[in-house]
């Protein structure tokens, strides 16, 4: 999958985030009205916990439906989860990664649902060997339509159906979204409005200078192009569009996914004729597929993190720490001068 990326006009962007937040169902009084003064917030994965603790900070009480180290992907949706979402006062979700989290959330009498995929533009990624993605345009032409048309609709009124969710492995991308739940937060609790505005920013700002370090870590390679990485599962379409790399992917976006013989032979061939270096693998997946295909041609292994969730076999503390190992991961393996 080799693709490039097809620039979408501010307005175009902007439009899509305001149709993310005009279809926020909040009180105009604050939110946070429980006894302890904090906002209620159920994230539905650790990306976007991640977003509501940098972006909430003292005055919101994040739970996490995705427990440590669980694939959320597999995830199901308990009585006691349930109760948690109808006791909350948001819900911050990516519609389409986990659908029992879809069910639970559209079922639920939660005031104010934030869905992170109506915050920016999704696209579709292909798998397979020298494969492409799809031409987008019609799809962000369709987004863009709809967003001018400003259904209040909780931000459901798009299908993402078959598109790739893993939008917060591109900076940029996450700081879109990042934005817009900013902005959630205020009008779900105005009284802290300044505060959120504030956190807001500074994660703007840390989001920008990853893509940075990124863009400047990446310029340069001994790969020939073009600069091929292989993956147990599709997660970094995003994150090789926006940097130039080509991914290819053991199995499609599914980690649980078997690949065919066929496949592994075509990856076997792809990676001599690339000069590819490396298969990586996940901490939260079976590393066997990776391990064996690298085995078979000759082949290094390393971890490329999608990080749905931190453990203790993270590569990091946090979203930034762990972006910034796999941007060290991808340089190695690329020969990055």
């Amino acid at each position: 999958m080799n693709v490039r990326r097809r620039l979408i006009p501010t307005a175009a962007l902007a439009s899509a985030t305001v149709l993310g937040l005009a279809a926020l169902t909040a009180c105009s009084s604050s939110a946070a009205d429980d006894k302890d003064g904090k906002l209620d917030v159920v994230a539905s994965f650790y990306p976007m916990q991640y977003l509501a603790e940098e972006i909430g900070g003292g005055h919101v009480s994040v739970t996490n439906l995705t427990e440590p180290g669980q694939e959320p992907h597999d995830l199901d949706v308990s009585a006691k989860q349930r109760g948690q979402l109808e006791e909350s006062d948001v819900a911050l979700y990516l519609k389409g990664l986990q659908p029992a989290v879809d069910d639970a959330i559209d079922q639920s009498g939660i005031r104010t649902k934030v869905d992170a995929a109506s915050l920016t533009s999704m696209e579709k990624h292909g798998t397979e060997v020298g494969g492409h993605a799809e031409d987008h345009q019609g799809e962000h032409d369709e987004h863009d339509e709809h967003a001018e048309e400003g259904h209040e609709d909780h931000g459901h009124g798009h299908s993402h159906e078959g598109s790739d969710p893993h939008i917060w492995l591109d900076p940029v991308k996450y700081a879109e979204v990042a934005e817009g739940v900013g902005k959630a937060l205020q009008k779900a609790d105005p009284d802290h409005a300044p505060t959120y505005k504030k956190n807001t920013a500074k994660l703007v700002e840390k989001l920008d200078g990853l893509n940075k370090r990124f863009e400047d870590g990446l310029k340069h390679t001994k790969a020939p192009s073009p600069k091929v990485f292989i993956t147990t599962h599709a997660a970094f379409g995003y994150l090789a569009e926006r940097y130039g790399l080509t991914e290819e992917a053991i199995s499609g976006l599914d980690p649980e996914g078997e690949p065919s013989n066929k496949r592994v032979k075509d990856l076997q061939k792809m990676a001599e004729e690339d000069g590819v270096t490396t298969v990586f693998y996940e901490t939260l997946v079976s590393d066997e597929t990776a391990k064996t295909l690298a085995k078979d041609a000759n082949l290094k292994t390393d971890v490329l993190d999608p990080i749905e969730g931190i453990t203790k076999k993270s590569r990091g503390d946090d979203y930034i720490e762990v972006m910034d190992s796999n941007l060290q991961a991808l340089r190695k393996a690329l020969g990055a001068k």
